[in-house]
């Protein structure tokens, strides 16, 4: 990905867009998580109920801060190294929007270690919504190419790279139990 790419994604996500990116295993579906507008779209494209939540990914422990309640203890879990890319449900913070909680008392996040993923939430400033770029309880798109065909002129950009290599999407953990929800 070019600076040029990066710096055209990061102003339509300010903007209220939607972008296609590749994360450690599949493709996601992004946008400011605070634009209730674009994380309504989001859902919609994918057929997928505000009432499910989202997962937020970022570059570091400070994006995520705003949205958790979560402990300095259960923040480092955040950073620590795993097989797999682990994704935790943190406690909500109070005013974390219910549009990215849904029902849960939690929220999902993510310190990716997707090199794009990573950048691009370091030009953002914040964290990003991440959902998978399909169809609900369909195949999620592995290629920038898939991600065409599934979603055709819907989203505003696509980001052209390899996904991280792995075949599971993110293994879900609550932070609490230390339970897995969803095996990766």
């Amino acid at each position: 990905m070019t600076p040029w790419q990066l710096r055209l994604a990061t102003k339509i996500i300010h903007r209220g867009g939607i972008i296609a990116y590749p994360t450690e295993a599949v493709f996601g579906l992004g946008c400011d998580p605070l634009d209730f507008n674009a994380v309504e779209t989001i859902c919609q494209l994918k057929n997928r109920s505000l009432s499910k939540g989202l997962i937020l990914i970022a570059s570091d422990l400070e994006q995520v801060r705003p949205f958790t309640s979560a402990t300095p203890a259960q923040l480092r879990k955040l950073e620590t190294k795993t097989s797999t890319p682990t994704t935790w449900i943190m406690p909500a913070h109070p005013h974390c929007p219910r549009w990215l909680t849904g029902k849960h008392q939690g929220i999902a996040i993510r310190i990716t270690k997707h090199p794009i993923a990573q950048q691009l939430c370091e030009q953002l400033g914040h964290a990003l919504v991440s959902t998978s770029a399909n169809i609900s309880n369909h195949p999620a798109a592995r290629t920038a190419l898939d991600v065409q065909r599934i979603f055709a002129e819907n989203v505003d950009m696509i980001l052209h790279a390899d996904t991280g290599g792995y075949h599971q999407a993110s293994e879900i953990r609550d932070v609490r139990s230390n339970r897995i929800l969803r095996p990766g």
